[in-house]
C-alpha cells in the first residue's frame, strides 16, 4: 500500500485544517486498520507539516472530548442524576430552614407547633414588624422548595420509567434514581457485580470494615427497599442479596436491550416469597 492510499485512512482524510468541526468528528468516529506514520502521511497529502499536524490534532481530540462531555451530560441517565440530586438538596434545605423557623416562631410564640401546615399559613401571614417580615420570607422559601421537591419527584418518577424501566420496576422510581447516581450512570451501574449493587450507599461502612474492627455491611441503600427493610432482621442479609442480584440483572438489562421484562418482577416475587416463609418455619 502506497503512502497516498495509506493517508486516505487518517483522520484528517478529506478535511480543511481549519474545520475544527470536522476534524473533531473524524476523530471520535474514525478508524484506521494499522497504525501508520500519519504525521508523515499528513504532510505529504498536502495537510499539514509535522509541527503543524501535532497542533492540530491537539485541537482535534480535545474538540472530541468537550463533545464526547457535552453528549454525556445531556444523555437521560445524567438528567435524572441531576433532578435526583436536586430533589434531595431541595429536601435537606427545606428540612434546615424548617427547623430554624421552628426555632424562631418558638421565641415568638411558646405553643407555635411548626408543622407543614404552620409553615403555609405563616407563608401567608401579613408581618407587622421587619422582624417578622423575614420569619415570613423564610416560610415563603420553604413552602417553594416543598413545590419545588413534588415537581421534581415528577419528574423522576417519570423519568425513571423512561432510562430504566426494569430496574424501576423493581425498586422504585426513586430507588432506581438513586442506585443509578451512586454508581454515576446506568452504563456503570449495569457493568457493576451483585455483591457491589447491595452495599451502594454504604461506601463508609464497607472501608471501615475493609480497615478492619467492623463488620462487613449487609446493604446500603437498598436498605430503604420494602423487601429489605420489611423482612426480620435475620434474614435481611438473604433478603438483599436476593434484591441486589435482581437489580443488577435489571440494570444490565436496561442498558443493553432496553427492553422491559416482566419476569423479572415475578422472579423476584417468588424469591422473597421463600425468604419469608422462613418466618413461619
Amino acid at each position: 500500500m502506497t503512502h497516498d492510499e495509506s493517508a486516505t485512512d487518517g483522520w484528517f482524510a478529506g478535511i480543511d485544517p481549519g474545520d475544527t468541526d470536522a476534524a473533531q468528528a473524524a476523530v471520535r468516529d474514525g478508524s484506521a486498520t494499522a497504525p501508520r506514520d500519519w504525521p508523515t502521511l499528513a504532510a505529504e497529502s498536502g495537510f499539514a507539516e509535522r509541527e503543524e499536524y501535532y497542533r492540530l490534532l491537539h485541537e482535534a481530540t480535545m474538540a472530541a472530548t468537550r463533545a464526547e462531555v457535552r453528549e454525556r451530560e445531556q444523555a437521560d441517565d445524567q438528567q435524572l442524576i441531576h433532578a435526583i440530586r436536586a430533589l434531595d438538596d431541595c429536601q435537606r434545605v427545606a428540612n434546615e430552614l424548617t427547623e430554624r423557623v421552628g426555632e424562631w416562631a418558638g421565641s415568638q410564640d411558646a405553643d407555635a407547633d411548626v408543622d407543614d401546615e404552620y409553615i403555609a399559613a405563616l407563608a401567608e401571614r401579613e408581618p407587622d414588624s421587619p422582624m417578622e417580615d423575614r420569619l415570613v420570607s423564610l416560610a415563603d422559601r420553604i413552602v417553594g422548595l416543598q413545590e419545588e421537591s413534588r415537581s421534581l419527584q415528577t419528574v423522576v418518577e417519570s423519568t425513571a420509567t423512561s432510562v430504566a424501566p426494569n430496574l424501576t420496576a423493581l425498586a422504585g422510581p426513586e430507588l432506581a434514581a438513586r442506585l443509578i447516581a451512586l454508581a454515576g450512570g446506568l452504563d456503570e451501574l449495569a457493568k457493576k457485580p451483585a455483591g457491589t449493587v447491595q452495599v451502594l450507599g454504604a461506601e463508609d461502612a464497607l472501608f471501615a470494615h475493609l480497615r478492619g474492627g467492623a463488620p462487613s455491611p449487609k446493604h446500603g441503600i437498598i436498605y430503604t427497599h420494602e423487601y429489605v427493610r420489611g423482612t426480620r432482621p435475620e434474614d435481611r442479609g438473604s433478603a438483599a442479596r436476593a434484591l441486589a442480584g435482581k437489580l443488577a440483572i435489571a440494570a444490565r438489562v436496561d442498558n443493553y436491550a432496553g427492553e422491559y421484562r416482566p419476569e423479572l418482577e415475578a422472579e423476584l416475587d417468588d424469591r422473597m416469597e421463600r425468604i419469608r416463609a422462613r418466618e413461619n418455619q
